[in-house]
Parts: structure tokens; sequence; C-alpha cells
């Protein structure tokens, strides 16, 4: 099915389109979601330090969102300090084929910019 097969329902965000965006739009979440496909786990600290310039709040409560949608596992340790690990859920994992597309496209085009 193509976007122009949901052109009746008026709203892109009851479409599937919409729905997927939901769960990976803005600035961060499809990042992180590149960062844990490449290192399979990554703990806190360092899933910042890869990002950059993200605060301790936003990748915080990027995180949840993408928790609370099934996209990565939060598995913590009993121990102090506090350890904090976090993965791809399968649900993610069907994703990684379209980032790699992206991946794909951006390779071919970032030359011609």
């Amino acid at each position: 099915m193509g976007m122009s097969d949901y052109v009746e329902k008026g709203n892109v965000r009851e479409t599937p389109f919409g729905y997927t965006l939901s769960i990976i739009g803005g600035k961060w979440k499809m990042l992180i979601i590149y960062i844990l496909a490449e290192n399979e786990t990554v703990r806190f600290n360092e899933l910042q330090r890869k990002l950059g310039t993200i605060t301790f709040k936003i990748l915080s409560s990027q995180l949840k969102e993408l928790e609370a949608d099934g996209m990565i596992v939060r598995k913590e340790y009993p121990q102090i300090p506090p350890k904090v690990e976090y993965s791809l859920t399968p649900k993610a994992q069907t994703l990684l084929p379209a980032l790699e597309q992206l991946c794909d496209w951006g390779l071919k085009n970032q030359k011609n910019s």
C-alpha cells in the first residue's frame, strides 16, 4: 500500500505513515535506534556520549517513550552504582531494513550536495 491509498482518511496521523512517525519522529529517536542497532546493548552514559549534545532530561524522556512504544528494553541491575542497559526489541529490529535504506539514500545523495 502506498500513501495514496490513505488519502480518504484526511489526517496523516491516522495512516500507517503517521503511526511510524509517532514512534520514530523527532530529533533523537532514530539516532538512538541507530546506535543501539550498531552496538546491541548500551549503557545510558555511553549513549549520551555517542549522541553528543543531548541533555540528560531529553535522553531520559526519549528512552522512556521508546520503551513505552515497545522499541527498546531497559534492563536495570541492582548494584551500586546503578547500572542500566538499553537494547532493541524484536519490534525495533523489524525497522532496521528501513533504516539501512535511509543510510543508502544518504550515501548516494550526500555526494551531490
